[in-house]
């Protein structure tokens, strides 16, 4: 499996601790001895969740943002893997599979001239999608759900993509975001990765929950006008800020617009206040409304895959370690979703 790195012991014990009296998640959920033993461990019957890690943020470079996507895997891992083993959680139907690594394409763009970077950053995430897709599509094939961590949202489209080819139908996407990312066919990066899907026949119908009115182009709203049939939105000042609709109601509007075939659940760290990502925001959704939003979408039974992304990481533990505890609060509240708990 191109670029994928299983975790190995070395990371366990450097992220892992143990404690008297209790048992931790790592300590009942399920990894590969090797890449070899793939096949099998997707086969195994009690394994339900694919969990994965993207190690990239090159799409959120090649559309202007600010870096740190790659990182999050990390930080995820890292609190996820210390939570505790319990009927709640459930470690024993989760595969931690690891992680996909691009480190051998952040040394090739730093020998790209500046005036051509941009290019190359696009081509760059081209190669990244093709990875995505077959990961997902090995994954979706097999009866499994995968849940992608970390990276920018141009791997959307990846996701989107393996689980078209594997369904062997169009599927639908909820995208709880600030941002539609239905910019310009203009080259591949964070900011397109829905427009993509579509353009290449993988996607079907599309929901942009919360989009921010002040960050979505007359261009934009166009092209939406235009796919009035196959793409909808609520906007966050509709919802929170002139309360025109309620969080409810606009959940249940784009549950019966998406939920008739497959769809793939988005989160985009972007959409939710104060959290550290490639577009920070200081007015988004909370954590707590976050959470509610990933319960309702993912308790429907043609709920195929998380992709949780664009959260950064930063300089500074403290705010690591608060943004790891989001991102296992968002992993286990899909798994018990989907676990009909």
């Amino acid at each position: 499996m191109k670029n994928l790195q299983i975790i190995n012991s070395e990371t366990l014990k450097r992220i892992t601790s143990k404690r008297s009296g209790e048992t931790k998640f790592f300590e009942h959920t399920n990894y590969l001895s090797n890449l070899n033993d793939l096949p099998s461990m997707l086969g195994d019957s009690e394994v339900k969740f694919v969990l994965f890690g993207i190690k990239e943020d090159i799409g959120v470079l090649a559309n202007h943002g600010q870096a740190g996507a790659k990182n999050s895997w990390e930080i995820a891992l890292k609190s996820l893997l210390n939570l505790q083993s319990n009927p709640f959680t459930n470690p024993s139907n989760v595969l931690i599979l690891g992680h996909l690594e691009f480190s051998d394409e952040y040394v090739a763009l730093s020998e790209v001239k500046p005036d051509q970077l941009q290019s190359a950053q696009r081509s760059c995430v081209e190669n990244i999608d093709q990875c995505v897709a077959e990961l997902v599509c090995t994954i979706v094939k097999a009866g499994k759900v995968p849940i992608l961590i970390g990276g920018g949202h141009n791997n959307a489209y990846g996701a989107i993509k393996g689980s078209t080819l594997a369904l062997d139908s169009k599927i639908n996407a909820i995208n709880f975001d600030a941002h539609t990312d239905l910019r310009a066919l203009e080259g591949r990066h964070s900011g397109n990765g829905f427009s993509y899907a579509i353009h290449d026949g993988y996607l079907d119908r599309y929901y942009i929950f919360g989009m921010h009115e002040n960050y979505t182009s007359k261009e934009i709203l166009n092209y939406i006008e235009a796919s009035k049939s196959n793409i909808k939105f609520s906007t966050f000042e509709d919802l929170i800020i002139r309360k025109q609709t309620t969080f409810k109601k606009a959940s249940k509007d784009a549950m019966r617009f998406i939920s008739s075939s497959k769809f793939g659940i988005e989160i985009d760290c972007d959409a939710i206040q104060n959290i550290p990502s490639s577009a920070q925001t200081p007015s988004g959704f909370s954590v707590n409304q976050t959470r509610r939003f990933i319960h309702y979408f993912g308790s429907h039974p043609n709920a195929t895959y998380l992709h949780i992304c664009e959260a950064a990481a930063t300089g500074i533990e403290s705010a690591n370690s608060q943004t790891g505890k989001l991102l296992s609060y968002l992993i286990t509240d899909f798994m018990n979703a989907r676990n009909g708990s």
